[in-house]
């Protein structure tokens, strides 16, 4: 039988408030990381919703997306699996009293200068490539990606 390589589909969301960042702390892998909100896009789930989702499960705050900052592939070396990743901007409209999931441990909101300090506890280098990216250079217009609709029944 032959192997189907098989990328996984993943969704972050930066979300800045007043010079802070949306951050989440989780346990990956036994250790506790820092990553801005993300996860699996779920089957027949859209990217945008995945994101929203996302972000709401790990830090109990909705979300809207302001544009796409990037398209990021990573392959991780803890298990050599390939994540490609759909990172978005978007901004914090409420809090929630939601329970967050079982993995994380806190949603935070950091200083970039806090975050810089972290280095070694980020889950991914893909968290600052994303943040210096959502700050250097202009988002795309959400429009930019293009989901044909699933059709149901």
């Amino acid at each position: 039988m032959t192997n189907i390589w098989t990328p996984h589909a993943t969704v972050a969301c930066v979300v800045e408030r007043d010079g802070r960042y949306l951050m989440v702390e989780e346990i990956s892998h036994g250790e506790n990381v820092f990553n801005q909100p993300a996860g699996h896009v779920d089957e027949g789930e859209s990217i945008f919703d995945a994101a929203i989702r996302e972000t709401l499960e790990e830090t109990a705050w909705n979300v809207e997306l302001t544009g796409l900052i990037g398209l990021y592939v990573y392959t991780a070396p803890q298990n050599g699996v390939c994540y490609h990743r759909h990172c978005f901007a978007a901004n914090a409209v409420s809090e929630t009293t939601q329970a967050l999931d079982t993995d994380i441990i806190a949603a935070h909101w950091f200083s970039y200068e806090q975050i810089t300090k972290l280095d070694t506890k980020l889950r991914s280098p893909l968290v600052m490539k994303c943040l210096n990216d959502a700050i250097k250079r202009e988002t795309l217009p959400l429009d930019f990606i293009y989901e044909h609709p699933i059709s149901k029944g």
